[in-house]
């Protein structure tokens, strides 16, 4: 564990003593690096894994990228100026990532659930140039942080896997089903299915998931 970089983060080395695909994972809101490591070891051993912690620490335990308000007047409603620093951070410790370990920076998967999902989608959408794959689990596309200028940046080389649970009651399904068509206007290659779960990752799904990663690193 290196934690001179800027987040807090657990690693699980590559086979490969160096040029490693590099997969990133990201939490959801509540929750901490040790969550999605528990996927590590069932993901292929070429891969040089980091599960990183998110920014903010809640009470009383559990981190979130960014606060979601309860408010009686707006309903529920997200502190945009966190998650775009939050995406920012993300995007930075990417390049931390790439210089301190030894891994391939033209090879970075990101893969995130929930609130890790939505800010896996806005890092890969902001800077295309720094992801390969991303694997989005049980979240949305967050358009208040995305780009200005969508249409002029260059997709070519990302790949979406996304998928969700059909009864989901955090993330209304309904939102994750825009996930597609929002990719394809974009003409971004992506693959989505659902599960019929709630808010968590069904077995089926990730077996599906890791079949779609292992044949992209």
């Amino acid at each position: 564990m290196n934690n001179t970089l800027s987040l807090y983060h657990l690693t699980r080395p590559s086979i490969l003593t160096e040029n490693a695909p590099l997969l990133i994972m990201m939490h959801g809101y509540g929750s901490d690096e040790n969550d999605l490591f528990s996927f590590a070891s069932e993901l292929p051993d070429e891969l040089f894994i980091i599960s990183v912690r998110a920014p903010y620490p809640m009470a009383p335990y559990g981190n979130a990228w960014y606060t979601i308000n309860f408010d009686a007047e707006r309903g529920k409603w997200n502190d945009k100026e966190q998650a775009e620093s939050s995406r920012d951070l993300i995007a930075n410790f990417i390049d931390e990532a790439v210089n301190n370990y030894p891994v391939d920076k033209h090879n970075v998967t990101l893969l995130g659930f929930s609130q890790g999902c939505i800010l896996s989608c806005a890092v890969a959408l902001n800077y295309p140039e720094k992801i390969k794959n991303i694997v989005g689990l049980s979240g949305y596309i967050y358009h208040d942080i995305l780009p200005k200028d969508l249409n002029e940046k260059d997709y070519s080389s990302l790949d979406f896997y996304c998928s969700h649970g059909s009864v989901d009651q955090v993330i209304p399904v309904d939102w994750a089903r825009q996930t597609p068509n929002f990719l394809k206007s974009l003409g971004i290659k992506h693959q989505y299915s659902e599960f019929p779960v709630g808010h968590g990752v069904a077995p089926q799904n990730f077996f599906e998931f890791k079949s779609w990663l292992s044949e992209r690193i």
